[in-house]
C-alpha cells in the first residue's frame, strides 16, 4: 500500500531495482489472444507480481486506493492464488515508475479488471514455482502440495518460494486455472482493511499529512471568474513578508512558496489583494439556470425507442426535474507534493489516475514522459473527479522553479469550491400517458445535462486548470459524452420498466457554464430519481398502490423479484395512505 512516508530518501530508494518491462504498448496487444482484465493491455508477468529471495511477493496495481479498501481486496485475490499468507504480500499501488498503466481507477470496476488480471497472473505465478520445485525435488508437479509459500514432497522434502528464483520476465498466459471459491481460504474473508489505522488514530494516513525533509508550503492564487487574464500583481510587496522564498508567474497562472505554511497563506493573501485582472465572463444567473442548460446548443440523440400504437383517449401527465451543480466537497482540499531533481519530476497525489496524469504534465510542463514520477498517496476525500489533478500540476509548476525542495501545495477551501470540476446540473422532463386500463401506455423522457468527464486525457485538449492560465495556453478540447450502454448524462435514463411505447432523448450540452466532470454514478442518479418519482405521480393519477403500479410495468423476473424483496422487508401495505409530506417503506 501507499502510505505516506516521510522519508525522501526512503521514497526513491530501490528506484535502481523497479520493474520496467511491465506493459506492452496497446497497440502491440492487437492481433494477439485476448488476455483477461487488465493483462489485455499489461501482458508483462513480472509487471503485475515479483517473487521475492525471502519468500515474500510485491504485488503491482495501477488501481489506487480511495477509501473503498481495494488494495486490501486485491491483496487478498493475489495472496489467495499465490498460497502466501497475506502479511507477505507488499502492495505497491498507482505509480508510473513501477505499477502497470490501468488508466483511472474509476467505475467500480477495479476488481472486474485489476482483480481478474492479478487472480490470472498471480495463479500463473504459482504454476511456473511449482513447475519449478517438480524439477528440483525430482518429483511430478501434481504430487505436490503447497501452503504458506511452501512447496512439499509426499516424503517431507519441501522448497520454499523465495529458493525458487523464478523468471517472471514473460508474457502472460492466462492459461492457469485459479482456484475455485470452494477453495479460498482468504477471499470471502473479513480481513481488516491495510487503510484503515492511520484513518482513526490520527497516524499518517494522506498526502496531506505528507512532511519531507526540506520541504516547502505553496499556494495559488486564482482570478475572480472563468477566462480571466492578469495583468498586474504587487510581487515586492509580498516577496518582502516573512519567509517568502519565490513568488512563481506565468502568464495568468501565480503562485507562491514560503518556508511554512501559514506565511504561504498570509502572501495569498496579500498576492490577491494587489492582483488586478481582466476579467472573463459572468456566470448565469442562478435563478434562471435550468433555463439556461435548456436554451445552450446541444447534441440531441434519440435512445431507448419502442415503436407501439399511439394510445387513444388517454390522460396524459408531464413533470419537470431537476438537479443543481453538484461540489464533491472533500473532507480535505486537493493536495500534492512535487519535487524537481536533477532534471526530473516526482509528483506525489490523490489522483485517481497516475498515468493519464502524467500524460497532462507531460504537456503541461513540456516534458518528456520519461521524465515525470506520479505516484499515488490517497487523499482526504474522493467521490468522482475533484481538484487532485489540478492541485498536482499547481504543485510541479512551484516545484519546477525550485529544483531540490519538495513543494506541498494545498488548496484552500475556497479554491476548491471555486474551481473544482462540479457534478453537472441536469433537466430532466417526463411526460407519459395513461390508458383506461390504468397503464402507462406511452412515455417520452428527455434529459439535459453537459458532460461527466473532463478527466485527464478524456479530450484532445489538456484538461487540467493551470494549464489554461499559462503565458502559452493550453486549453481543453471540446467535452464528450460516455457512450451508452454506459452513458454520461443519460446513464440509467431508458427505463427498465416494459412501455408499449417509448422515446428518450438525450440533450448533450457541450457548453459548460460552470466546469464539470465525474461525480459519483454520473448521471444515474438524478435519471433514477426523476423517472422514479415520476412512476409514483403517474400511480397517484391512476389511483394505484405504486408497488403494484411497478409489477404492472415489469416483465423481468429478476427485476420483479427485486421489488417484491424489498416491499416485504419494507413491511409494505397495500393501498396505505401516507400523511403526505413523508415517503413511506
Amino acid at each position: 500500500m501507499n502510505a505516506p512516508a516521510f522519508n525522501r530518501r526512503e521514497f526513491t530508494a530501490g528506484l535502481g531495482a523497479i520493474v520496467v518491462a511491465f506493459s506492452l504498448d496497446p497497440r502491440l496487444a492487437r492481433g494477439q489472444e485476448r488476455l483477461p482484465g487488465s493483462l489485455q493491455d499489461n501482458r508483462r508477468l513480472d509487471g503485475w507480481i515479483r517473487v521475492n529471495a525471502d519468500g515474500t511477493a510485491t504485488v503491482f496495481t495501477g488501481k489506487v486506493e480511495l477509501g473503498q479498501g481495494i488494495v486490501t481486496a486485491l491483496a487478498q485475490i493475489a495472496a489467495e492464488e499465490l498460497d502466501l499468507p497475506l502479511p507477505r504480500i507488499k502492495m505497491i499501488s498507482g505509480d508510473t515508475g513501477q505499477t502497470p498503466n490501468e488508466g483511472q481507477t474509476a467505475g467500480s470496476q477495479s476488481i472486474e479488471n485489476s482483480g481478474t488480471a492479478l487472480r490470472m497472473a498471480a495463479a500463473e505465478v504459482r504454476a511456473i514455482l511449482i513447475d519449478l520445485a517438480a524439477k528440483r525435488l525430482g518429483i511430478a508437479a501434481n504430487q505436490l502440495t503447497v501452503a504458506d509459500g511452501t512447496i512439499a514432497a509426499p516424503d517431507g522434502r519441501k522448497v520454499g518460494y523465495g529458493d525458487l528464483n523464478p523468471d517472471l520476465d514473460r508474457e502472460a498466459s492466462a492459461k492457469a486455472s485459479p482456484k475455485p471459491p470452494a477453495a479460498h481460504t482468504i477471499v470471502g474473508k473479513s480481513i481488516p482493511r491495510f487503510d484503515i489505522p492511520g484513518k482513526v488514530t490520527g497516524g499518517a494516513a494522506f498526502v496531506q499529512d505528507m512532511r519531507l525533509p526540506g520541504m516547502l508550503h505553496g499556494r495559488v492564487i486564482r482570478p475572480p471568474r472563468y477566462g480571466s487574464k492578469l495583468d498586474g500583481v504587487d510581487e515586492a510587496a509580498a516577496k518582502a513578508m516573512p519567509g517568502i522564498v519565490a513568488i512563481v508567474r506565468d502568464g495568468s497562472f501565480l503562485g507562491v512558496v514560503a518556508e511554512r505554511e501559514e506565511q504561504a497563506i498570509g502572501a495569498r493573501a496579500a498576492l490577491l489583494k494587489s492582483a488586478k485582472w481582466t476579467l472573463g465572463p459572468e456566470l448565469p444567473d442562478p435563478a434562471r439556470l435550468f433555463d439556461v442548460i435548456r436554451s445552450l446548443p446541444s447534441k440531441d440523440a434519440t435512445i431507448g425507442v419502442k415503436e407501439g400504437a399511439a394510445p387513444a383517449n388517454a390522460r396524459t401527465l408531464e413533470a419537470v426535474y431537476t438537479k443543481p451543480y453538484m461540489a464533491h466537497a472533500s473532507i480535505g482540499p486537493s493536495c500534492a507534493v512535487a519535487e524537481f531533481k536533477d532534471g526530473k519530476m516526482t509528483v506525489w497525489t490523490h489522483s485517481q489516475g497516475v498515468f493519464p496524469l502524467r500524460a497532462e504534465l507531460a504537456k503541461a510542463l513540456k516534458m518528456p514522459a520519461a521524465a515525470l514520477r506520479c505516484v499515488h498517496v490517497e487523499g482526504s476525500g474522493c467521490y468522482g473527479h475533484n481538484g487532485a489533478d489540478d492541485v498536482a500540476v499547481d504543485a510541479a509548476l512551484l516545484a519546477r522553479a525550485l529544483p531540490g525542495r519538495p513543494v506541498r501545495l494545498q488548496w484552500m477551501r475556497d479554491d476548491e469550491f471555486g474551481w473544482e470540476p462540479y457534478g453537472p446540473a441536469m433537466v430532466m422532463r417526463a411526460k407519459a400517458a395513461l390508458g383506461g386500463d390504468g397503464k402507462i401506455a406511452d412515455w417520452d423522457y428527455e434529459v439535459w445535462s453537459n458532460t461527466h468527464s473532463t478527466r485527464p486525457q478524456s479530450t484532445n485538449g489538456t484538461n487540467v486548470l493551470a494549464a489554461w492560465y499559462l503565458a502559452e495556453p493550453q486549453k481543453m478540447g471540446p467535452p464528450t459524452s460516455v457512450p451508452q450502454p454506459a452513458g454520461g448524462g443519460d446513464r440509467n435514463a431508458i427505463p427498465l420498466y416494459d412501455f408499449p411505447r417509448q422515446r428518450v432523448m438525450h440533450h448533450f450540452v457541450q457548453d459548460m457554464p460552470i466546469r464539470v466532470s465525474a461525480l459519483r454514478t454520473l448521471g444515474a442518479y438524478a435519471n433514477v430519481f426523476a423517472l422514479e418519482s415520476f412512476m409514483d405521480e403517474l400511480a397517484a393519477a391512476a389511483g394505484a398502490d405504486p408497488v403494484a403500479f411497478r409489477l404492472a410495468h415489469l416483465n423481468d423476473s429478476r427485476a420483479r423479484a427485486v421489488i417484491e424483496a424489498v416491499a416485504k422487508k419494507a413491511g409494505w401495505t397495500a393501498g396505505e395512505k401516507g400523511d403526505g409530506t413523508r415517503g413511506r417503506g
